[in-house]
């Protein structure tokens, strides 16, 4: 048995969630301090990569390239890291925002181009993690 799989489950989604949520910190910082202001970034880039790397990683699940760990990997890594990592209830708050400003046009610019950019993301992650 490997070092993952003696872990109870509810630890291996707490560390990789605590890991999420860091990254999506300091992302969401960076992007704030380095991207042009009036437009959730951070939210966006974060939302977006989560996509592709939760679709790549389910594609990987079951396909046994991950050496027999599939069940603790993806508490840890899509429950967890994903999870903690990727920001829907930011972004509905932050697209509320826009709208309740009148920033019509941005927020629906926001909202399709997120759920279109997630949906291709976690396509062509499905699509890398195959090949």
């Amino acid at each position: 048995m490997t070092a993952l799989a003696s872990l109870p489950p509810v630890l291996l989604v707490a560390l990789g969630g605590g890991t999420g949520a860091a990254l999506r910190y300091l992302i969401g910082v960076w992007a704030a301090s380095s991207l042009p202001p009036g437009f959730p970034w951070g939210t966006w880039m974060i939302n977006i990569g989560g996509s592709l790397l939760l679709g790549l990683l389910l594609s990987r699940l079951g396909s046994g390239s991950l050496g027999g760990q599939d069940e603790p990997l993806r508490l840890l890594l899509g429950v967890g890291v994903l999870g903690g990592f990727t920001t829907f209830s930011t972004f509905s708050v932050e697209l509320v925002a826009m709208v309740t400003r009148g920033e019509l046009l941005l927020a629906t610019a926001y909202a399709v181009s997120s759920v279109a950019g997630g949906i291709v993301a976690a396509l062509l992650g499905v699509q890398l993690g195959r090949n």
